[in-house]
């Protein structure tokens, strides 16, 4: 399974929590999951099985397929859980 996380630079948002789901994926001792980040204008629905995007830029990325709204990329707690959602109905954990 691929992630991508997305932001409209490609560069800091979607970097940062790139690192934070990779941080959880080791926690959770989850391996198998391809984590990369892109600007929003690169991103395509079949660059990735699920898209993490900050709700600022939710609605342009509705075109992608699977889509995760993060209401705030700094919290952690947050970013388990939809995580783990996500990770659960994949049947990977």
């Amino acid at each position: 399974m691929k992630i991508l996380t997305v932001c409209g630079s490609g560069l800091g948002t979607s970097f940062m929590v790139e690192m934070n789901i990779k941080q959880l994926l080791e926690e959770m001792n989850v391996t198998g999951v391809e984590v990369d980040h892109s600007d929003l204008g690169s991103a395509t629905p079949d660059s990735a099985d699920v898209f993490f995007l900050a709700k600022d830029i939710a609605e342009g990325g509705q075109s992608l397929g699977e889509v995760v709204v993060l209401e705030s990329i700094i919290d952690m707690d947050e970013l388990r859980a939809k995580l783990t959602e996500v990770l659960q109905s994949k049947n990977i954990i």
